[in-house]
């Protein structure tokens, strides 16, 4: 197989499956679902319970926080090395050692009562994730036949937007009344539910052998990768700079500001939004990428304009987050399609440009808040949406 071959070609379905795929196989996808629920609830949790993770560890609040910190850093480090080195694993053996390292590292965490063991724990964690975030897309795609792979990864990935606008609000609440150990003990049962679930419920699929594979260089120069990677960075970076300091920004319009509220209505919003991108993908992906921007960018607008109406705020708000609910899906879609048999190692290297995204978006945020005030970090989003939506403008690329 030569980079000619694979530029075009769907992820490859076994025979059977392909022939088979006339509906989707909700089962197998709900339990990838799961598994991205389980990544972002982990990933999230400490910052809800920051107080009383802080006085159970005996630490500061801000190295509570650098929990958050060295999970994105595993991410980050991890994806792109990982993937490489277990090209030629089976697909659920590699899947469920993902999630046995959520299993292992909630349960941990669950139960130390040290920091740096705790601070190891979220590494694991982080390193979990990033395998786990470049196998779902690709996963995905081979569960269905070519027409359904776009629905196919927007099911997959519904455990996002759920653990946002749900799983932190109910665990956080948990972890209030019954303590942040029986939270991350929660945690550990629901990794050990979806081992078995996934098991049980998931084909499994050949990796990739010898010359067949191509390598990172050749999949990064693959016609549309370097578009689609380059659009998601910028996409990403503006909407972390925002969200990351969105309680400031919402501090504009009053000190009492229910930022909670508008969370969940980001949350919810953000639902809707993967519904339709998961109705609407295998019709285009461009196009809705573009509306995705556009939403986007009328929403940071519409806050730049009338940052101190809390009802104006709202509706801004709302079409934020409408417009970036199914936007993972859409780039996860497009690479997966322009990758052909080396999906997974395309994955990968979205999920470490993510977390750089997510890692910028928090230091450009911070700064800008810093020095110049939450109005203008609002203001300075506008231009990273307007590059990113002339770069996602030509046809190639959005297969």
């Amino acid at each position: 197989m030569n980079a000619g071959d694979t530029c075009c070609t769907p992820v490859p379905a076994t025979a059977t499956t392909a022939a088979a795929a006339t509906r989707l196989p909700l089962a197998g996808l709900l339990a990838l679902a799961c598994a991205g629920f389980v990544t972002i609830l982990t990933e999230a949790l400490p910052a809800g319970l920051l107080p009383q993770m802080a006085a159970g560890l005996g630490v500061r609040p801000a190295l509570v926080g650098q929990l958050v910190t060295v999970y994105a850093l595993g991410s980050l480090l991890a994806a792109i090395p990982l993937v490489v080195a277990t090209r030629s694993w089976r697909r659920r053996r590699l899947l469920l050692a993902a999630i046995a390292g959520f299993l292992v590292a909630n349960t941990v965490t669950a139960l130390s009562a040290h920091y740096p063991l705790t601070l190891l724990a979220r590494f694991v964690a982080g390193i979990s994730a990033g395998l786990l975030w470049a196998l779902l897309a690709g996963y995905a795609s081979r569960l269905v036949a070519p027409a359904l792979q776009g629905r196919a990864i927007a099911v997959a990935m519904v455990g996002t937007p759920l653990a946002l606008s749900l799983g932190i609000p109910a665990g956080t609440l948990l972890g209030q009344h019954l303590g942040w150990r029986w939270t991350f003990g929660a945690m550990s049962l629901l990794s050990l539910g979806l081992l078995a679930w996934a098991r049980i419920v998931l084909p499994d699929f050949p990796g990739t052998r010898g010359r067949d594979a191509l390598r990172l260089r050749e999949v990064f120069g693959l016609p549309g990768i370097a578009q689609v990677l380059t659009v998601m960075l910028l996409y990403v970076l503006a909407h972390n700079a925002l969200y990351t300091y969105i309680v400031p920004v919402l501090a504009l319009a009053g000190p009492d500001m229910a930022v909670e509220r508008y969370l969940l209505l980001f949350g919810v919003m953000s639902l809707a939004g993967i519904w339709i991108v998961g109705t609407l993908i295998d019709r285009g992906i461009r196009r809705l990428l573009l509306a995705s921007i556009a939403g986007f960018l009328l929403a940071t607008a519409i806050m730049a304009l009338s940052p101190r109406q809390p009802t104006v705020l709202a509706v801004a708000t709302g079409l934020w987050g409408l417009a970036f609910g199914g936007v993972a899906t859409l780039f996860q879609t497009a690479l997966a399609r322009r990758a052909g048999a080396a999906a997974d190692l395309a994955q990968s290297m979205l999920v470490t440009g993510w977390n750089l995204a997510i890692a910028g978006g928090g230091l450009l945020g911070g700064m800008l808040l810093d020095h110049l005030g939450a109005h203008a970090l609002v203001l300075a989003v506008l231009p990273l949406l307007l590059v990113s939506g002339a770069l996602a403008a030509p046809r190639r690329g959005w297969a």
